[in-house]
């Protein structure tokens, strides 16, 4: 959630469009920067997808940024798991690791080397300070201030006074302490009292004072810099236009503001997304609440080193542009009735002024919704070849093709069709039970075979002349429907519901279809005996 002190919106109003999209006439330029610490949240991806669809509307360039500067949370795999994800949702950047680009290297670590000058920079403009406090020494401060009553002790422009670094020590022990190769981090000075305003797409005008702004650490002992340090000097370079990145990092934009202000640089624009809360609203989606819910929260399945198996969107067999489309829905609205979006349709309706300030509830239904939605919409033939995926068996496509015809309308997924409709690929085995007893009455049987004797006379066997047929039959014995098609279903297909029963006789043919009843027939004699 946003921090708490992160508490004046001074205007709710959207910024216009072209403020958006005009600062300083630069082009735009926008990243992507996650880090390598695990598999990409289904968040992480729509932060992807709106970077993604903003550098497309305006003609920019969508960047991936590796931000690996925490080194004790790399996790291997990571970064191969971001990129194949990107890849699979159909919105790869186009300047990042192994795509190229002329402001890399792309990944932090490899970058490593040009940081520290920045950082002392900072401190020769007083605008940063190094601190010689050892870990143990700072816990022994925390717990004597929770001892007098004060749990959230900060390292700022208060305490820091009584603390060891290069604003409270001699200038020659600092020297000679840095000569000696003593560990240290620089820390931001935080200026006293100050408020720091800047303006963000989504949510206007934002204010903070600095006096709830502790003095972060800049550049670490392991010669590392921080995101914050790392994240402000690679956008400079990188000529990063607009920051497009989750709540999450909205209570860091202050201090970001001020580290542009140090270095004299234009600050980028930002905007800060809305978070993705769980299916009743309550706190935010975890990596963990999807499979405990029943829904996966990543977009490809990750094994942990420890064998624990997080479920993902691809392996469920979901289409990567319904995901896409449902992303794009969590926070975003077009301002339509519309909701089916093609990648290129949600570029030209996409714009920063209609993403919403408030979390966005993530429904597992609606997610399956639009995925029936697109595979309803593929063609037969394109589903057949996914099909052909999902069988051990060899088909010939044209089979797989008329098979997904008959049963796309019944599916969520192209898993779904060789289960619903085991008996297109073979005789069914057990009958409905409850359809036998609803149905399977005792003239039920003379009836079928009297069927069974029209159907084999049929001639083409087509479903327009065996729907005709078996209405003529209808009208000959003055029936209804109900007292006849159940039964036929049963007999040909074990079940008691299903697509067209002429469209399935026809793809079975007429040998099956007379070969199925006769068996189904002796079957459920047996049954009712």
């Amino acid at each position: 959630m946003v921090d708490r002190h992160l508490s004046c919106v001074l205007k709710s109003k959207k910024l216009p469009l072209w403020k958006i999209t005009n600062m300083s006439e630069k082009p735009v330029r926008v990243r992507f920067a996650p880090s390598p610490t695990g598999p990409l949240h289904m968040g992480g991806v729509r932060t992807a997808l709106y970077n993604y669809l903003f550098a497309k509307k305006y003609n920019g360039t969508f960047i991936i940024r590796i931000e690996d500067t925490d080194q004790t949370r790399f996790v291997a795999g990571a970064q191969d798991y971001i990129m194949e994800s990107l890849k699979w949702c159909g919105i790869m950047p186009t300047e990042g690791p192994g795509l190229g680009g002329n402001y890399g290297p792309y990944v932090q670590s490899e970058r490593k080397e040009m940081y520290k000058p920045y950082a002392e920079k900072l401190i020769a403009n007083e605008s940063a300070y190094y601190a010689f406090d050892t870990p143990e020494e700072l816990n022994l401060v925390r717990e004597q201030a929770k001892a007098m009553g004060m749990p959230n002790w900060q390292y700022n422009g208060v305490t820091r006074v009584s603390l060891k670094n290069s604003l409270t020590l001699p200038a020659d022990e600092v020297a000679q302490r840095l000569k000696d190769g003593e560990p240290y981090v620089i820390r931001m000075k935080m200026p006293r009292n100050r408020d720091v305003r800047f303006e963000d797409l989504i949510r206007g005008w934002v204010v903070v004072n600095t006096n709830n702004i502790d003095d972060k650490v800049l550049f670490k002992s392991d010669g590392m810099p921080t995101y914050h340090l790392a994240n402000i000097v690679d956008d400079h370079l990188m000529e990063i236009s607009h920051v497009i990145r989750g709540e999450e990092w909205l209570p860091s934009a202050p201090l970001h503001v001020l580290l542009y202000e140090a270095f004299g640089w234009e600050s980028p624009q930002f905007a800060h997304l809305p978070l993705l809360l769980r299916p009743d609203g309550n706190g935010k989606l975890s990596k963990r609440d999807g499979d405990r819910l029943g829904f996966p929260v990543f977009p490809l399945e990750w094994i942990t080193e420890e064998g624990e198996l997080y479920s993902g969107y691809r392996e469920k067999g979901y289409i990567p542009e319904a995901f896409i489309n449902m992303l794009a829905f969590l926070g975003w609205n077009p301002g339509t009735t519309q909701e089916i979006f093609s990648l290129n349709e949600l570029t030209e309706a996409f714009t920063l002024n209609r993403v919403a300030k408030a979390g966005a509830k993530f429904d597992a239904e609606k997610t399956k919704w639009f995925q029936q939605t697109y595979l309803r919409a593929k063609s037969d033939i394109d589903l057949g070849k996914l099909l052909a995926l999902e069988l051990t068996e060899k088909h010939d496509l044209s089979e797989l093709t008329a098979i997904c015809k008959l049963m796309k309308e019944r599916a969520t997924f192209v898993k779904d069709i060789p289960v619903e409709g085991a008996y297109l690929f073979s005789r069914p085995t057990n009958y409905d039970q409850q359809t036998v007893e609803k149905k399977w009455k005792e003239e039920t049987t003379p009836l079928m075979n009297e069927w069974l004797e029209s159907l084999s006379s049929i001639s083409p066997f087509d479903a327009i002349t065996i729907e005709n047929t078996f209405k003529s039959f209808l009208e000959v014995k003055e029936m209804g429907i109900g007292a006849v098609l159940p039964n036929f279903r049963l007999l040909l297909t074990g079940n008691g519901t299903g697509p067209s029963m002429f469209d399935i006789s026809a793809f079975l043919g007429k040998e099956e279809c007379i070969e199925r009843m006769k068996i189904g027939l002796e079957n459920i004699i047996a049954l009712k005996a």
